[in-house]
């Protein structure tokens, strides 16, 4: 069974106001195993061990929140798993080389975005694996989009969006949808070509839907909100992995990938970040709209035999009909604004939620 390693990006916020704080570099003053430092001082990141069982993913993960959160407590906040902040905060960028050089090169682009996501490491065993996996896993990653939305407000504005994160992150040049590459020359010279511009620093800037980590034998998928409740991160990651699995049996068997246009997956994000569950996404399969809930059903059953053999399948199937049932982050926090009319309670709700204490929104 493949392992699952998750990050997840966070804020630090004042539990008075929920207003985002620059403290990374006071509260990450020394070495932690499990957090670092982000792009900006009101960030933080957090990442699991590697697991094959989702319980022990998700142990690691509380393990690691219950971390954060108290590093923010011991200097005057909180954290909050939350993909953009409600409220109206001005970025501090984290001092760093690699940093200051992208805010030298991109200006306003890494100045002021401040937006938090979860990436799932999922194991392969050959890069010409991976590659076969890239292929194959790429129409299906808008739904995973869809169930993780978790920020439908942004700097004190409703957007109108699920995932308005997902907006910000398009805004550098290197992200979005990958082609279909066949072989591990062909994704080798297509990276080498987007280098050989000098745009990018290196191969860590090359922030695409999935990647090929080049840290770790793993494909990287990196289109989901952090999930303030921390089942749908496990429900999350779970979808990932299956993903990967079915990927690398259809590689295996020569299967062909979905011949979908890198154009076409653009709009599908789109509409992922923009309807999260509570409308329709595009069927990966037919490229056609259709309800939520229909597309969520293509997307089981095309994983269905990879979630029975990790003994996922109740439990995938169970957290993705909650979040159907119940909504996303992003639901969550339009209903906690409209109860309260305040963006601080939004923020708040979302430091209670990401330690475990929810109540119902």
């Amino acid at each position: 069974m493949r392992k699952i390693g998750v990050e997840e990006e966070m804020l630090f916020v004042d539990p008075s106001d929920g207003r985002p704080l620059a403290l990374s570099a006071t509260a990450l003053a020394t070495r932690h195993e499990h957090l670092q430092a982000e792009l900006q001082q009101e960030m933080i990141e957090i990442a699991s061990d590697p697991f094959t069982s989702l319980d022990d993913v998700r142990a690691s993960l509380t393990a690691c929140r219950r971390e954060a959160d108290e590093l923010a407590r011991a200097v005057g906040a909180r954290t909050a798993a939350i993909a953009s902040s409600a409220v109206p905060a001005l970025p501090h960028l984290t001092a760093d080389r690699r940093y200051d050089w992208m805010a030298d090169h991109f200006g306003v682009t890494a100045r002021r975005t401040m937006v938090c996501g979860c990436h799932v490491h999922v194991d392969i065993s050959s890069r010409q694996e991976g590659v076969g996996v890239l292929d194959r896993i790429r129409a299906w990653l808008p739904l995973l989009t869809a169930l993780s939305a978790n920020s439908p407000f942004h700097g004190g504005l409703d957007t109108g969006y699920a995932s308005y994160r997902s907006q910000v992150w398009s805004r550098w040049p290197s992200a979005g949808p990958l082609p279909i590459f066949g072989d591990v020359d062909a994704l080798t010279a297509f990276e080498d070509e987007l280098l050989a511009t000098g745009v990018l620093l290196d191969r860590g800037m090359l922030y695409f839907d999935a990647r090929l980590s080049s840290r770790y034998p793993t494909v990287e998928v990196r289109v989901a909100d952090v999930c303030m409740e921390l089942e749908h991160a496990v429900t999350i990651a779970g979808l990932a992995r299956a993903l990967v699995t079915t990927a690398a049996h259809e590689w295996a068997d020569g299967l062909e990938p979905i011949a979908v246009t890198p154009a076409a997956l653009r709009l599908a994000a789109w509409r992922a970040s923009a309807e999260g569950v509570g409308g329709e996404l595009v069927h990966p399969a037919t490229g056609r709209p259709v309800p939520a809930r229909d597309a969520m059903d293509a997307l089981l059953d095309h994983i269905d035999a990879a979630l029975d053999g990790a003994r996922d399948r109740e439990r995938i199937g169970d957290g993705v009909a909650a979040i159907l049932r119940d909504g996303t982050g992003a639901d969550r926090q339009r209903a906690v604004f409209a109860r309260s009319g305040s963006l601080a309670a939004v923020m708040l709700d979302a430091v209670e939620t990401t330690a475990g204490n929810r109540s119902a929104s």
